[in-house]
């Protein structure tokens, strides 16, 4: 579920027709992701950053989420299409978020702002096409690096019904966050594997 009271967030799904192989998905995501943080900046003047792979954070706390989704044709193995779809939670609610999300969930302002929701949906938009059309370029890959605050961090990977602890130790060119296990034993882990949770 989403929180999402009218009023207070932008949502918007792009269709795309990425010309990348599927196992590089992760990519569409990483791209938009950097593109909001760089939105987010423009609106609010303060820094944002990532947790990897898909959550913008503003003064600590989420201020939007992405999620990527692709149809796949069967005889090629390659994209149909994709929709990005990204949601910004441009103002908080009246009376708050709910206790259940008021610890993690964020806004990019705390005041009004004229006509704050078109802008960041510009912002995001013009800042998100021209990274698109050069998909995995070196630069946009290590700008989605430099701004992620997992790095370095103890996260708990967890996949099917158990997690296991790692330090999340680096972000390859394909932005999958490679983590050491307690064992020394390495991973790169994509987007569709796993979830990452901060201890």
């Amino acid at each position: 579920s989403f929180y999402s009271p009218q009023g207070t967030g932008v949502y918007v799904s792009l269709l795309l027709k990425p010309r990348i192989a599927p196992d590089d998905a992760t990519l569409i995501t990483t791209t938009a992701a950097v593109a909001v943080c760089e939105a987010v900046e423009a609106l609010s003047g303060e820094a944002a950053s990532i947790k990897w792979v898909n959550d913008v954070f503003l003064r600590g706390k989420k201020v939007c989420g992405i999620l990527t989704e692709g149809s796949f044709d069967m005889e090629s193995g390659q994209f149909d299409y994709a929709v990005l779809g990204a949601g910004i939670n441009v103002y908080e609610p009246a009376g708050g978020f709910p206790p259940e999300i008021s610890g993690i969930a964020g806004s990019v302002l705390t005041s009004p702002a004229p006509d704050a929701k078109n802008r960041v949906i510009a912002e995001y938009l013009n800042r998100f096409l021209p990274l698109y059309r050069a998909l995995g370029s070196e630069q946009t890959n290590a700008e989605y690096k430099q701004r992620s605050f997992v790095l370095g961090k103890m996260v708990n990977v967890l996949a099917g019904e158990g997690s296991t602890p790692a330090r999340a130790i680096d972000i390859d060119a394909r932005c999958r966050l490679i983590v050491e296990y307690e064992d020394g034993r390495r991973e790169a882990l994509s987007s569709g594997e796993i979830s990452v949770k901060i201890i």
